[in-house]
C-alpha cells in the first residue's frame, strides 16, 4: 500500500488495539488485528468491543478513501449495528472488510464483516457516517502539522 495512505490510516487508537490497515482503495477497506490476550473477555474470547471497534473503524474508512497525499477524509460515526456470529479466537487473526454503500454531500452509509483466519464471519453490521467539513469531496482536505 502507497506510504500517503498508511499515513492517513495511522490512529492511537489502532496502535492501543493492534490494528493494522490492509487494503483501502475507493469504496472499500479491509483492517487486520491479531487479537493476544489483551483482547479477550472474561470467558477467554476477544471482546465483542474489539470487534465493534473493527467494524466502526473499516466502514468509516470504506467512505474515507483519499487518494491525495498531504490530504485526508475525516467524518463522525451517527449510528452502528452489529451482530455477533461467532467467537473471535485469541491467537487468530481477524479481517475486518467495510464496503462504501452509498454516500450524499453530507452523510455515509457503509456494511462490514468481521472474519476470522479460517473465513468464517465473526461480526457483521452497517454504519452512518457524517463527513466533516470539506471531507466529502475525494480529495479531502490538508493534513494538519
Amino acid at each position: 500500500m502507497e506510504s500517503h495512505l498508511l499515513t492517513q490510516a495511522a490512529s492511537p487508537f489502532h496502535d492501543l488495539l493492534g490494528i493494522e490497515m490492509d487494503e483501502w482503495r475507493e469504496g472499500f477497506a479491509r483492517l487486520v488485528c491479531r487479537p493476544g490476550p489483551q483482547h479477550a473477555n472474561r470467558g477467554g474470547i476477544v471482546h465483542g468491543g474489539v470487534m465493534l471497534a473493527l467494524l466502526d473503524q473499516v466502514n468509516a474508512f470504506a467512505g474515507l478513501f483519499c487518494p491525495v497525499p498531504g490530504r485526508r477524509r475525516s467524518a463522525v460515526t451517527l449510528d452502528l449495528d452489529a451482530r455477533f456470529t461467532a467467537p473471535g479466537r485469541i491467537g487468530g487473526v481477524l479481517r475486518a472488510e467495510g464496503r462504501l454503500v452509498t454516500s450524499g454531500r453530507a452523510v455515509f452509509f457503509a456494511q462490514g464483516q468481521v472474519l476470522d483466519d479460517a473465513g468464517q464471519v465473526v461480526a457483521f453490521g452497517g454504519s452512518t457516517h457524517r463527513y466533516r467539513s470539506g471531507s466529502h469531496a475525494l480529495e479531502g482536505v490538508p493534513v494538519e502539522a
